[in-house]
């Protein structure tokens, strides 16, 4: 049974430190992603934290350190906000990448290594301001409580924002999720949430922030979370630092591999555009691309989540690739082949959304969502190692 509450059908990518997505259909049951089908990315052992003694340190170039407990964080001197949001792994859909070449110590993350969910706490905006930050700062860095034997040396994970970004009303420090106290795996007693940068810049257990003049310098910004060309060595420095998420869909029902009644079959998935934009067009094809139909787009959550979609499309009895791809209000859409995305961390595949379905005549009901071969994704031999680096 997996950990930290997640549901019977999680796919679990690594016990310790805990690394785990959704099902297909867990993850296509709701625009807001319940807790237990929510994904969790660590890149060390889950923090025991007590809430009682915690405190939030804020420093670096400012007029004036702040220290706050939760109790001064909830009391009133900062107003509360809720928004919701979606989150996603910059490894997200990294299996897709596995078939074009080895992405070796990497793990096999398929489409679920994201969600939505309803967060609450105040804005980070609100606690910069009452430092009075210094002229010259221009980055905020967060520096979270896991201590991550990954990086050389060991190291608490840490990472940064602009300063721009960081007085955005968007960004939070958030204590609750889907109107719950914040669950352990996912950053209690307080997380840092980023809408519109993948998921590392939202850092969990945080109990210190640092106004700096450069961007943070510790591994998992300055070497890890990076897109490296083809042909790169990960090091300090090399590569493009990765901020805001690229836009990206994929299928969620059926499952890949699944076997559905031939006739009108129903289609689901999601899309997400980081940054400043949004999805404003899903197509989907029943042919691999041939052809298209615009899927009909669910409820607008706001700016900063994602769009759930659904088609129906009439698949003949016989074996059928779908496709998936989204458009964003900057008129962009996503490149058909993962080979030309293809880079040596496995980061930001944002090629059409793939399965391939079998129909089946005579049929008479449906496949349960999600019970298809993506259920369990294709990982990589033995030789290949285990540890879930970046993602």
């Amino acid at each position: 049974m997996p950990r930290f509450g997640k549901r019977a059908d999680t796919v679990v990518h690594q016990e310790e430190p805990f690394n785990a997505e959704p099902s297909r259909g867990a993850l296509a049951e709701s625009a807001i992603t319940a807790h237990d089908a929510f994904y969790v990315r660590n890149h060390a052992p889950v923090p025991e934290v007590d809430p009682r003694a915690w405190r939030l340190r804020v420093g670096g170039l400012v007029g004036a350190a702040l220290e706050l407990s939760l109790d001064d964080l909830r009391g009133g001197r900062f107003e509360l906000h809720e928004l919701p949001a979606t989150l996603q792994c910059a490894g997200n859909r990294r299996s897709g990448l596995f078939g074009v070449k080895a992405i070796p110590d990497e793990a096999p993350w398929g489409p679920c290594a994201t969600g939505t969910a309803r967060w609450a706490g105040v804005r980070l905006a609100d606690v910069l301001a009452a430092t009075a930050p210094a002229a010259e700062a221009r980055h905020v860095a967060f520096v979270a409580a896991d201590a991550c034997a990954e990086a050389d040396p060991p190291q608490r994970y840490g990472a940064s924002i602009p300063l721009a970004k960081a007085r955005r009303p968007e960004v939070l420090l958030a204590w609750a999720m889907n109107g719950a106290p914040l669950p352990a795996a996912h950053g209690a007693p307080l997380r840092v949430v980023v809408p519109g940068y993948i998921g590392a810049r939202s850092v969990k257990w945080v109990d210190r922030i640092e106004l700096r003049a450069e961007p943070w310098d510790g591994y998992f910004q300055a070497t890890a979370y990076r897109l490296l060309p083809p042909e790169g060595v990960p090091a300090p420095g090399v590569g493009v630092p990765l901020g805001e998420v690229a836009l990206n869909a994929d299928v969620l029902v059926p499952g890949d591999g699944a076997s559905v009644p031939a006739g009108a079959v129903r289609v689901s998935g999601y899309a997400f555009a980081g940054g400043e934009r949004h999805v404003v067009r899903v197509d989907v094809s029943a042919d691999g691309g041939a052809t298209w139909s615009q899927a009909r787009l669910g409820d607008d959550l706001g700016r900063w989540a994602w769009r759930l979609w659904e088609t129906e499309l009439e698949l003949a009895p016989g074996r059928h690739e779908l496709a998936v791809r989204a458009w964003d209000s900057a008129a962009a859409t996503q490149p058909e082949d993962p080979a030309t995305v293809w880079n040596p961390k496995g980061y930001v595949n944002n090629a059409w959304g793939r399965i391939t379905v079998t129909a089946v005549a005579g049929a008479d009901s449906a496949p349960t969502p999600g019970r298809g071969r993506a259920e369990v994704p294709w990982r990589p031999p033995a030789s290949a190692g285990g540890r879930a680096a970046g993602g």
